[in-house]
């Protein structure tokens, strides 16, 4: 699997939120650095589980619209 890359507005935004977090919920300052670093931590030990079930979610999604499909178009043969 690929890495897994951010846009550079999701990135900043990312890092605002865990300084957000930081500073409320343990009363501690990330630097930039710290917070795009604990970032990137959860992105390579996390990422590829939260990928894999959103590609299992989305099979399973597609493969009932598709079951639903053939009862929708299919016609009954004389």
């Amino acid at each position: 699997m690929k890495k897994i890359e951010l846009s550079d507005e999701r990135r900043s935004a990312l890092v605002a939120h865990l300084q957000s977090l930081f500073a409320s919920s343990f009363d501690e300052n990330l630097s930039d650095f710290r917070a795009d670093e604990i970032l990137d931590l959860m992105l390579r030990t996390l990422g590829p589980t939260v990928y894999n079930q959103a590609v299992a979610d989305v099979r399973a999604h597609l493969q009932v619209k598709l079951d639903d499909l053939d009862g929708e178009v299919h016609l009954e043969e004389n």
